[in-house]
């Protein structure tokens, strides 16, 4: 049965307010860090924020299928919840208050709801499907800038970039002499928010996942806003290997056909 919009708005708010909390009160704690790899890690707070918004959905929708970055995914459904309970945990861990809670909705593929939490400066980024985003209520509209030479840019580099130095450093290194600047928060989520919120022009990065971008690209698109791989084709966010979303830019949409010419020599990358 096709649940309620306004029933998972509801548990999608809940379940947001409830992780952001457990994030906001461990923040300066000391955390026992687990490394899934060389640079991936993982904290009891992810953890803890995870069972919190994996007790709210089970509760409300029990036959609803999740995807969630701490633990295999579960269920077979149509309806399908992405979360990622804190992106950016290596600044997490190292008390850098720059990172969030991340939650989508997927209906048969298509992203209905997402929201992004950031408890540290209480702003709440959300979005329904045909409704707009916003930031704490009030509209987001992405950036007018219409040149790269203007645009502040953000990115990330994948936890392999010690193995593919080159090529990730060669893109920054190409955006660096294009665009008037480059940041690197490491957040994902909260970078792709900006984009929505208008603060980035636009972004790009290779490897993430699902759960880093699902609700974010939500926000963009409602916000104005464009996403693709580094050619330019849509992007899969059940992709099967996975769900490795292998490139994203998302921008303004201003500045998309700029900043895919930039990334054209390094289109192979992450293929």
């Amino acid at each position: 049965m096709k649940p309620e919009p306004a029933k998972v708005r509801s548990v999608l708010l809940g379940a947001l307010e409830e992780a952001g909390k457990i994030l906001k009160d461990a923040l300066l704690d000391r955390h026992v860090v687990t490394h899934k790899g060389e640079l991936n890690i993982v904290t009891e707070t992810d953890r803890r924020a995870e069972d919190a918004i994996l007790s709210r959905i089970l509760h409300s929708f029990p036959d609803h299928a999740i995807l969630t970055e701490e633990s295999p995914a579960r269920g077979k459904s149509p309806f399908r919840w992405i979360i990622d309970p804190l992106d950016g945990t290596t600044n997490f861990a190292h008390t850098f208050p720059a990172a969030c809670v991340s939650m989508a909705f997927e209906d048969h593929g298509q992203i209905l709801f997402g929201g992004v939490f950031d408890p540290f400066r209480g702003e709440l980024f959300l979005a329904q499907r045909g409704n707009g985003a916003t930031l704490n209520d009030l509209p987001l509209v992405v950036s007018q800038n219409p040149t790269l030479e203007q645009s502040l840019l953000c990115t990330g580099f994948p936890y392999d970039v010690r193995q593919h130095i080159d090529d990730y450093v060669g893109i920054f290194k190409a955006f660096l002499l294009k665009a008037m600047a480059v940041r690197r928060t490491g957040s994902a989520a909260l970078d792709l928010a900006y984009v929505a919120a208008g603060r980035f022009d636009g972004f790009w990065e290779a490897k993430l996942r699902s759960w880093d971008i699902a609700a974010a690209s939500l926000l963009i698109e409602e916000a104005g806003g464009k996403l693709s791989d580094f050619r330019g084709r849509p992007l899969n966010l059940s992709n099967p290997k996975e769900d490795l979303i292998p490139q994203t830019v998302a921008s303004n949409g201003f500045l998309h056909a700029e900043m895919l010419e930039v990334l054209k020599p390094f289109a192979f990358v992450a293929q």
